[in-house]
């Protein structure tokens, strides 16, 4: 049993997870790096991080299509289940719930959260994801700043994080290596980063120093590219 991921751009991404496909974030219309369209992915569970139109994007027209649960903070499970997504489960930071071939742990997450039509969305998370049959961990750490407790995630045993490393709204460069030194995952996955200027960053000197100042593997992904782990 394995996971497998593909970067869609932004912070959207279609992981395998023991054979069983969700979706993080699927920001997909609209995406100018997008490597799918809305109508070409496919999941059993979509994992919202929070309300931004960068991160919800097309979640209830994916959900709608598939037949995917949504897992979202408790706020967002409200909202997008009144849009007519018949599979919803609100979690709040802390809380694990069995999703049947993964469990799902809330984090919290230090940025904002309000849907495109201003809707509040409550606060922003991340989530561990463990894959039951396999035990592999993810970390999707979601628009975050750097916060201390992210060693406490790190105590989990995450196999392979997912940071931000964009700047302005969320952790930087500089922040998102500290942020690997506390979570210690054996992999680590850049995102949020490139999709609009404001967001340009060099992933490659990132990935330098990640292999000169921690024990973590970085996996930088072209948009559309995968990457097993076993």
């Amino acid at each position: 049993m394995s996971i497998k991921l593909t970067w869609l751009g932004h912070s959207a991404f279609q992981v395998l997870i023991d054979g069983h496909p969700v979706l993080f974030d699927p920001f997909l219309s609209g995406n100018p790096v997008a490597a799918a369209s809305p109508t070409q992915v496919s999941a059993e569970i979509i994992f919202l991080s929070h309300a931004h139109g960068d991160h919800y994007g097309d979640t209830v027209a994916i959900a709608n299509r598939t037949g995917a649960k949504v897992v979202a903070n408790n706020e967002i499970a409200i909202y997008i289940a009144r849009q007519g997504v018949a599979a919803t489960h609100g979690q709040n930071p802390g809380g694990s719930f069995d999703h049947g071939f993964v469990i799902a742990k809330w984090t919290v997450a230090f940025h904002s959260s309000s849907f495109p039509d201003g809707t509040y969305g409550g606060a922003p998370n991340g989530f561990i994801l463990t894959a039951k049959a396999s035990g592999k961990k993810l970390y999707f750490a979601g628009d975050t700043a750097l916060f201390s407790d992210m060693s406490l995630i790190g105590d989990h045993g995450i196999d392979i994080a997912f940071l931000p490393i964009g700047d302005n709204y969320t952790m930087g460069i500089e922040d998102s290596v500290k942020a690997v030194k506390l979570i210690r995952p054996r992999y680590v996955v850049p995102m949020h980063y490139n999709t609009f200027p404001l967001l340009a960053q060099d992933a490659n000197a990132w990935a330098e120093r990640v292999k000169d100042e921690t024990a973590a593997m970085p996996v930088v992904l072209p948009f559309g590219g995968s990457f097993e782990l076993d």
